[in-house]
């Protein structure tokens, strides 16, 4: 018997913690060309990710994890990194998995390509093309 769903068909809203706003806001807007929807001094910034809410929130302390926090599906992984690389942003690049690659993207075992990159807080964001 198939389980109620509790979450499945409400949206998701996702999070990105940074120690500079300013900093941040010149990344995900300027960069990321992310859509300021709101600026909520000093709670969060709010961007238009595509449909979905990320609140980029400042926090006094942070300690980047090493995963994927967030992530981007992409209609041509190299174009994208391109203009990324274009805008200053270098892609991460892990031994044995897409050091080989000169733009740093790594072919997963089911076929996605894949590629990733620190905000100006550390934080690991990847770019996939499935």
């Amino acid at each position: 018997m198939a389980q109620e769903s509790i979450l499945g068909t409400s949206k998701l809203v996702a999070f990105a913690p940074v120690t500079d706003a300013v900093r941040a806001r010149a990344f995900y807007e300027g960069v990321l060309g992310l859509r300021l929807v709101e600026d909520q001094k000093p709670f969060a910034m709010v961007f238009d990710a595509n449909g979905t809410m990320l609140r980029v929130t400042p926090v006094g302390k942070h300690n980047p994890q090493p995963f994927t926090v967030l992530g981007w599906e992409v209609e041509s992984i190299e174009t994208t990194v391109e203009r990324l690389a274009a805008a200053g942003v270098a892609m991460l690049r892990f031994p044995g998995l897409n050091d080989g690659d000169a733009l740093g993207i790594w072919t997963a075992p089911g076929g996605a390509r894949i590629a990733w990159f620190h905000d100006p807080d550390g934080n690991v964001l990847s770019v996939t093309e499935f």
